[in-house]
């Protein structure tokens, strides 16, 4: 057998080794909370280190995670679309590459310090030694170090090019590498404290100008989970303070409360976009709503609503469903511009509603009660869904498009073939706020829920069908987690240097108006959405924002609505944001004429978003009722 094919054989087997630890990792994280609801509810006792074993288990899923999302070249980032020659294309990316893969080792170096010296070598998570977590730590940041200089075009020179990444990034992590060194002796030997300060002195030389290219690497579509702990690492090292922070900042944040409700939600919204759920709620709405002007737009804009609300991301609203709901409008007799355009808008316009994971990462990021979140966000989540609506009412009633007859038996037909996914959203909220479950229980419910739907009801998932989907959203999870785990430090970094203080001495020496100050957010939320992903900017803005809204007496849940429901528009709006580029991907229409399309609905939305900032008893309202 050539070496080639050898080597074939043996990455293949690696790429199945994986995909087997991130389905079992996916499957024992919704078994450990759900086993405990069991156990609890049933039988008045626990399944012994549950917890445990399910928020590390996150931290395994994350690493894992990120391993193939580099592997399948899916990690998030601004994605700009650059008319360039190829060559300078290709330029850009091996750019990239070489960053990506500095980035990655100096993480593996600190990530290999603080296992070494930050976990007690006797403690225990259940019969696994807690070190072994930081050693998955190790191994994600060394395979997608190799991967991002595999991910080079197939010329030796390239990925020789791209593989100084790797010697780059030992050289900012020399300070950790040095503590590496040290743990090999008895007593802490004087070279090391003379390699740490060449170190400390190097880094702040070069820091600021890696930062710069960092950010110039995140203009053109290097991964945001690099750009943002690869900023936070350099501004760290610039200042001599412990590199070993980023790892402990990431392995804190993914082990925290609430967190493993992200991918759990997320499995389950996959379960649903694979099956036919989308079909059948389609069938529900229009059997309900396609009777009346403006139906079948309606149908489109709450089955949207629901499938973001589970998945989390609007990108796979618009992936999984675009062509469906696209073709049932367009044959609706819908203008085409109308159709894309409400379906490029309502691909996000569910964050609002629970179980919704930005509401739950801005919860455990601000410090805000979840459970209080959802609460405060339904009514401004109507208020956006509502909007959408009433525009579409118009604009059908204008144009005269197509109605169908108001059918008895075809809506209680509909209502039993989707009564299974038309339950799931009410039994979460159900089992959550009237206490039988924490959020992340909840969470492994909706899994199971989903799961037993989909495949044993339905049957439109088999078994063996399971790996696929689950495939199919790791590198959104990967993608997701990796980015809050590396944020983290950021965020750290921030809080550290006192730039909230900083700021709120600036906001209250300038601005002396608390709907001025509104205004200001408003604008500067909206270009941050534009530019930003939601799960970045939640890590990386909210720290700053949460002290300047205690100054003019915002409330904290209203103020995290006010930011999602910007974020929310930011994804629709022009020139960068997000659903622009998927809906342009989705259906293949040149970005100039989407901005078109969509520019009606963005004004409808902006004129909710404000409703909702200047009019903080949509969000309290229901708070007060609780």
């Amino acid at each position: 057998m050539s070496k080639n094919k050898i080597r074939d054989r043996t990455v293949t087997s690696f790429h199945r080794f994986e995909d087997i630890l991130a389905f079992v990792a996916v499957i024992l994280l919704a078994l450990f909370p759900f086993m405990e609801i069991i156990a609890r509810k049933f039988f008045k006792t626990s399944v012994p280190h549950a917890y445990a074993y399910t928020h590390h288990l996150v931290l395994v899923l994350t690493f894992i995670g990120g391993m193939i999302t580099s592997r399948e070249k899916k990690h998030l980032s601004l994605s700009l679309s650059l008319n360039m020659e190829e060559s300078i294309k290709e330029r850009i990316h091996i750019g990239n590459m070489i960053l990506a893969s500095m980035m990655t080792t100096a993480f593996f170096w600190s990530a290999l310090s603080f296992t070494l010296t930050g976990f007690d070598p006797t403690k225990k998570i259940g019969i696994f030694p807690i070190w072994l977590m930081g050693l998955v730590m190790v191994i994600g940041y060394a395979v997608m170090a190799v991967r991002f200089i595999t991910g080079v075009p197939k010329k030796g020179l390239h990925r020789l090019i791209a593989a100084a990444g790797l010697l780059l990034g030992t050289l900012v992590a020399l300070e950790s590498v040095a503590k590496i060194i040290a743990t090999f002796f008895e007593e802490f030997p004087p070279f090391i404290d003379s390699l740490i300060q060449f170190a400390n002195g190097l880094n702040g030389i070069i820091a600021l100008p890696v930062i710069v290219l960092l950010i110039i690497g995140a203009v053109f579509g290097a991964p945001l989970f690099v750009v943002l702990g690869g900023i936070a690492f350099m501004l760290f090292a610039r200042i001599g303070e412990p590199l070993e922070i980023i790892p402990n900042e990431a392995y804190s944040m993914l082990i925290s409360h609430s967190i493993p409700a992200i991918p759990l939600f997320t499995v389950a919204g996959f379960l649903l976009s694979e099956s036919k759920s989308g079909e059948r709620l389609v069938r529900f709405f229009k059997a309900v709503f396609g009777w009346f002007p403006g139906g079948l737009a309606v149908m489109a804009i709450l089955v949207c609503a629901f499938f973001t609300t589970f998945t989390g991301a609007s990108g796979v609203t618009i992936l999984a469903l675009g062509a469906l709901l696209s073709y049932v409008l367009i044959n609706g007799k819908y203008k085409r511009n109308f159709s894309l355009g409400l379906l490029t808008a309502s691909g996000s316009v569910g964050l609002l509603f629970p179980p919704s994971l930005p509401i739950i990462i801005y919860g455990v990021i601000a410090g805000v009660s979840i459970k209080d979140m959802f609460i405060g966000g339904i009514v401004p989540g109507f208020v956006m869904v509502a909007a959408l609506v009433i525009f579409s009412i118009i604009y059908a009633s204008k144009h005269k498009t197509e109605r169908q007859p108001f059918n008895l038996k075809e809506a209680f037909a509909s209502i039993g073939g989707a009564i299974g996914e038309i339950l799931l959203p009410i039994v979460i909220i159900l089992s959550y706020f009237g206490g039988l479950t924490t959020l992340e229980e909840s969470a492994a419910l909706a899994v199971i829920y989903a799961l037993v739907v989909e495949v044993f009801i339905h049957r439109d998932l088999k078994i063996r069908d399971l790996p696929g989907v689950i495939a199919k959203c790791i590198p959104i999870i990967g993608g997701v987690l990796m980015i809050l785990s590396l944020a983290k430090g950021l965020s750290y970094y921030i809080v550290d240097a006192e730039v909230p203080m900083r700021l709120t001495e600036w906001v209250q020496a300038s601005i002396s108006s608390k709907y001025v100050f509104l205004l200001l957010l408003n604008i500067g939320l909206l270009i941050t959405g534009c530019l930003m992903d939601i799960f970045s900017a939640i890590m990386v803005v909210v720290p700053l924002i949460i002290p300047l809204g205690s100054i003019f007496g915002i409330h904290p849940v209203h103020l995290g609505i006010i930011f999602l429901a910007n974020m929310e528009l930011g994804y629709m709006t022009p020139p960068v944001g997000l659903n622009l580029f998927l809906s342009s991907y989705r259906f293949n229409e040149p970005m100039g004429k989407l901005y078109k399309d969509v520019l009606p609905f963005f004004f409808i939305q902006l004129a909710a978003v404000l409703l909702i900032t200047y009019v903080p008893f949509l969000t309290t309202g229901l708070l007060s009722l609780f």
